[in-house]
């Protein structure tokens, strides 16, 4: 039996997931990690944390699956995207707090970048909007105002990277210093036409590329793991963006295919193929893969809350002990009684791209209570996303015949039935929900010659349940006009 590894470092938790070759979880370990939100707007991680909670897990999952590490075939790697980690070469010590994709202190830069009329270059070049979630911004934003960061990299001692980086740094104890393509592209410094870093755009927003990573294709073979890290060195042949993982993991191989990932925040991933299709309704062009000496593309949509607003719900507002009560608190009412909650506690993403906007619940009487919030709280996942969807729908000319979904939030069934309704496609949800981490194992498995196809990795996919659209066309209006007036209470250009 061959098993792979898969290291999956998400923004709440770093996870290690051991799988066989036919795709079956062997063991898991997880642990928790912290965030900060020192001030409004404002979200980071000791990247520290983030490497001992990862290297922890791995011990953890090992010990569990009782195999050594010399019996793993080879290690693939998810993770968080675009969030921004800088570290000293020399000692590979963080010189900063990591600043997470959901951060936004960089709104003031983009919007001087897009009064310069830079948006329509920084598209073209990079398939990705000017926003303060992609990691330039960010970056631009530590060179200056971290003492001394802009000195250091001048003096070439600085090293920047995504969270695929900053681990494999650690793995290989220094030696590899690298991103992966998907990761890269979601940087908004890769030209995503030749796959490399764009000297133009380096040079506006005054980027030292000595700082740089090297960019590495999906299923590169990087290295071993560092001898004395965990007992046997292991090879690193598979790295992916959690979101680009999920939608190989979820074996969505051919052109019109799509996934869409419940996590801390949404994304819906829709594979075009060998080609970059550009969207006319702000939805991002990105890179999806580059395996076997062939990049493939996806249009993606991005919702910044949507596990989140559970968490809220939970740790913000108090009306449920924890995340799994919310599905049976809110299935005690039949409909939210007219609230509507948006959701846009760090902004709108896509396809509003309002990082202003702020969140709304609204609609409510003095019969409302905390189950009417709660089911408003779910259902405005499924909007959010339904707004992604009509977007795609329109960038391309074959209508999507049905959504497989992954992430925490696929598992409750109220949600994924209200889904189907609104986007009027049957969702389809595995029985395996784990497809990010096993899109790395995958990839992973491809290149260590565990799989020898496309296909034979398709064959792990199996449907636990099929969510078919039961609601009348009228009734999906009338939820999607409420929402849409909801949202328009939201935006900042009210």
């Amino acid at each position: 039996m061959s098993y792979l590894l898969a290291l999956d470092q998400g923004t709440t938790s770093s996870r290690a997931i051991i799988f066989n070759e036919h795709g079956q979880v062997q063991a898991t370990a997880q642990r928790e990690t912290h965030i900060q939100t020192p001030y409004s707007g404002w979200v980071e991680q000791d990247a520290q944390e983030i490497w001992s909670s990862q290297i922890a897990v791995v011990q953890q999952a090992l010990a569990t699956a009782r195999i050594l590490a010399k019996d793993i075939k080879a290690i693939g790697l998810t993770n968080q995207r675009e969030t921004t980690v800088v570290w000293d070469r020399r000692n590979g010590k963080p010189l900063a707090p990591a600043i997470i994709w959901q951060d936004r202190r960089a709104t003031d830069w983009c919007n001087q970048l897009i009064q310069q009329g830079l948006m329509d270059q920084v598209q073209q070049k990079t398939g990705l909007r000017i926003d303060p979630y992609f990691s330039a911004g960010k970056l631009v934003w530590l060179l200056a105002n971290i003492d001394g960061l802009r000195a250091l990299a001048e003096q070439e001692h600085v090293a920047f990277g995504t969270i695929d980086s900053w681990l494999i740094w650690n793995l290989t104890q220094g030696a590899e210093h690298i991103i992966e393509a998907s990761n890269a592209s979601r940087t908004m410094l890769m030209n995503l036409h030749n796959q490399s870093w764009d000297e133009e755009l380096l040079e506006q927003f005054n980027i030292p590329t000595s700082i740089l990573p090297r960019i590495v294709s999906s299923d590169c073979y990087i290295a071993d793991t560092a001898p004395g890290l965990l007992g046997a060195t292991i090879p690193i042949t598979g790295i992916l963006g959690d979101q680009q993982s999920a939608l190989f993991g979820q074996s969505c191989f051919e052109p019109g295919t799509a996934k869409n990932t419940y996590g801390t925040g949404c994304f819906m991933l829709f594979n075009t193929g060998h080609d970059i299709q550009f969207s006319q309704n702000k939805l991002l062009s990105t890179l999806a893969w580059q395996a076997q000496d062939k990049t493939t593309y996806a249009l993606e949509g991005s919702v910044f809350m949507a596990g989140a607003v559970v968490q809220w719900l939970r740790d913000g507002l108090g009306i449920i002990q924890k995340s799994s009560d919310v599905e049976k608190l809110a299935s005690t009412v039949d409909d939210t009684d007219g609230v509507v909650l948006v959701p846009a506690f760090t902004g709108l993403g896509a396809p509003h791209w309002d990082s202003e906007a702020r969140a709304l619940l609204c609609g409510m009487s003095r019969g409302t209570h905390k189950a009417h919030i709660a089911r408003a709280a779910l259902e405005s996942i499924a909007f959010q996303v339904s707004d992604v969807l009509t977007a795609m729908q329109s960038d391309i000319s074959h209508p999507l015949k049905e959504l497989r979904v992954d992430g925490g939030a696929s598992g409750n069934d109220m949600l994924m039935q209200f889904q189907a309704d609104l986007l009027n496609v049957p969702v389809l949800r595995p029985k395996m929900l784990e497809s990010t981490a096993w899109g790395a194992a995958a990839m992973a498995g491809l290149k260590s010659g565990v799989f020898a196809s496309f296909d034979e990795i398709a064959q792990s996919w199996q449907l636990d349940r099929a969510f078919e659209p039961k609601m009348q066309d009228d009734k999906r209006a009338a939820h999607l006009a409420k929402w849409q007036n909801a949202l328009k209470r939201a935006k900042s250009d009210l």
